[in-house]
């Protein structure tokens, strides 16, 4: 952080002297970046979505880059100034992380959107704090509770464990994925049945994000990073969740789905404990161990009989495709540098009610490896990005031939809420 605040400090002045309007979004979905830097040599835009882009300087010092027609989407972005990451000091919108902040910039785009905001009932986020003792620190868990939920009512809610990427931090997908946004508006639209979600922090130990990107590669770190998550939540969080709101402990209302190092933890935790999910989402997975046997002990080939789902999606562009699916020509285009992960989350809420029908559950069945046989496809060559990589189309592994998936991504999310008593 302390690069971004000195690169703050050196351009404030220029900054003031000759205000700029940064990001312009135009009608056609073009977005126009501009930052003063009158002494600056060269000047680089980083947007999702969008190629590394030399911005061009004009004569009052102000250097701006228009990109091509966008999709509406949230897309992240930041600039270099002679070699200097720097946000928009233009822009107050910006994405937390716990490694690299980046300034964010919205394209609109119709209502229909499932993750644009419409006047429709809303739901609550509950913010809640507990000492870990898996993980030894004291951390933090988000809870959505939806339109109309009353804690003293009798009825039972579905309940998802929605998990965020690496470097992400608890708050990532009701700021940045908008998670509580979608499902008012899947809610509202019958296309999501009611459920409570629930973000918790992703990390076992904090250690793995101190110590950067240089040790995420560290495969005992890794390890022991997914390890102690799993305690936490198993033994920390759902407890707590099931002791303070209505939810229902039976498995076929439970379900875990996550992106990136979520995504791992996702399949981590869900396949080695049948008894508790049902339902398991993985999203641009990374850093899943491929020794199945180890990783997955106790699983087999029963585990197809026991999950309502499970889903598998990759962008075929993401780099991440070869480890995450089997067959990338079955796989939604996009990459980890792309927002559509939000897509993703969005059509896995929404796998319920009219977008049943568009789904396309198959066995899932893997060769070479009995001792892993509902284990994600391919092996896993890199570690993960910490952005997703689902787009609008969907590539789904269903545990059961004809079950019905839960609704997940900012299009994901919307089809992981299934229509689940």
């Amino acid at each position: 952080m302390k690069f971004i605040v000195i690169a703050a400090l050196l351009f404030a002045v220029s900054a003031f002297a000759q205000p700029a309007v940064s990001p312009e979004v135009h009608p056609d979905g073009r977005v126009t970046f501009r930052l003063p830097a009158p002494k600056a040599r060269e000047v680089r835009v980083y947007c999702e979505g969008v190629k590394s882009s030399a911005m061009q300087r004009e004569t009052n010092g102000v250097w701006t880059f228009t990109t091509d027609s966008l999709e509406p989407d949230i897309y992240s972005y930041s600039f270099s100034v002679d070699g200097l990451r720097l946000l928009d000091p233009n822009n107050s919108c910006q994405k937390y992380n716990l490694l690299n902040c980046d300034s964010l910039v919205e394209v609109p785009g119709p209502k229909s959107l499932p993750w644009e905001i419409n006047d429709v009932p809303r739901g609550e986020l509950h913010h809640h704090f507990y000492h870990s003792a898996a993980a030894g620190d004291d951390r933090d868990y988000i809870v959505y509770t939806p339109p109309g939920y009353q804690p003293s009512a009798w009825k039972k809610y579905p309940v998802l464990y929605l998990l965020h990427g690496y470097s992400d931090d608890t708050s990532a997908w009701a700021t940045a994925g908008r998670a509580n946004v979608i499902l008012d508006n899947l809610i509202a639209r019958g296309q999501a049945r009611p459920m409570i979600v629930v973000m918790p922090l992703g990390y076992g130990t904090m250690e793995i994000v101190k110590a950067g990107w240089g040790r995420v590669r560290d495969p005992n770190l890794w390890q022991r990073n997914v390890d102690k998550f799993s305690a936490a939540l198993l033994g920390e969080v759902l407890p707590q969740v099931e002791k303070e709101y209505r939810v229902s402990r039976d498995r076929q209302s439970r379900a875990i789905a996550g992106l990136s190092m979520g995504g791992t933890e996702s399949l981590v935790v869900g396949l080695n404990h049948p008894d508790q999910f049902a339902w398991i989402g993985a999203f641009s997975s990374g850093g899943l161990n491929t020794n199945y046997v180890t990783q997955f002990p106790k699983l087999n080939a029963s585990a197809n009989g026991r999950l309502r789902l499970l889903w598998v999606s990759c962008g075929r562009d993401d780099q991440l495709v070869k480890a995450t699916v089997s067959s990338p020509t079955g796989s939604p285009p996009g990459t980890s540098a792309t927002p559509g992960w939000k897509r993703t989350a969005s059509t896995a809420f929404a796998s319920g009610g009219a977008i049943w029908p568009r789904l396309r559950p198959c066995s899932f069945n893997r060769k070479n490896n009995p001792a892993a046989a509902a284990s994600p496809p391919g092996q896993q060559k890199r570690h993960p990005e910490s952005t997703g990589c689902l787009e609008r189309e969907k590539w789904i592994t269903s545990s059961r031939r004809g079950s019905r998936p839960w609704p997940l991504s900012r299009r994901g999310i919307s089809r992981l809420s299934s229509r689940r008593s």
